[in-house]
């Protein structure tokens, strides 16, 4: 069956792109077919990073925006969207206008919107307001991502967390990579799986940096795991 996953959390620098690019390697690990859309054109680290499996839309633009859903209907697959901060109007207005989220539960394509967080005023106050945007229309996951922080005790005293859970979302936790190795990763444009496999050429890392990487993707697919049929 096909699955839309949304990684989104509106707030620049909480995560998204490397959240998007986690579940695109848990995927490829996994064997389950899955195409990547990358929606953030400023950046654009689903396609540097995953560019066999990825391609840009443009959410402001219908026709653009409308091969996500083509992309799940053309063939039984997870569709994975990196969203670019402040997207969430553009993204509503793609949804809501063409009755996207109703289209894809009458086809059976579950939606799912990923909030990556850091826990901070801002990003509780934005899965505030999505999830009285969308309430129960969709699915939601909430992403505490502790390279971005340590401390979640606002998100886990709000009112926001107890709507996510009143709503049926799910919460997981991801881990932090050693800054070196996802540097490394980040500036060759490598997957997270050459990250931890590949130990020659100009961008490899080190052995022990290798090793780093194979245990944080083994902590984080565990926390994936977590959400069993969610994904």
């Amino acid at each position: 069956m096909s699955h839309i996953h949304f990684i989104g959390g509106e707030k620049g620098g909480v995560g998204k792109s490397v959240t998007a690019r986690l579940l695109a390697q848990y995927f490829i690990d996994h064997n389950v077919p899955f195409a990547g859309v990358d929606s953030d054109a400023s950046h654009g680290a689903l396609v540097r990073h995953y560019g066999d499996f990825s391609h840009f839309v443009d959410l402001r633009s219908n026709e653009s925006a409308d091969q996500i859903l083509d992309r799940a209907l053309g063939a039984d697959r997870k569709v994975v969207v990196d969203l670019p901060a402040q997207s969430a109007d553009a993204l509503e207005q793609w949804l809501s206008g063409a009755n996207v989220i109703a289209l894809a539960r009458e086809l059976g394509t579950p939606i799912t919107l990923w909030h990556v967080t850091d826990g901070g005023y801002a990003s509780v106050q934005q899965l505030e307001r999505a999830l009285s945007r969308y309430g129960n229309s969709l699915a939601h996951v909430v992403v505490k991502n502790r390279a971005r922080a340590k401390d979640f005790s606002q998100l886990e005293s709000s009112a926001a967390l107890a709507k996510l859970h009143a709503l049926g979302g799910k919460v997981i936790d991801l881990p932090e990579l050693d800054g070196t190795a996802m540097y490394k990763i980040d500036g060759s444009g490598a997957s997270f799986w050459a990250g931890g496999n590949v130990g020659d050429g100009e961008h490899a890392l080190k052995p022990l940096d290798r090793e780093r990487v194979k245990m944080w993707l083994s902590r984080a697919y565990a926390e994936l795991d977590k959400l069993d049929g969610s994904l």
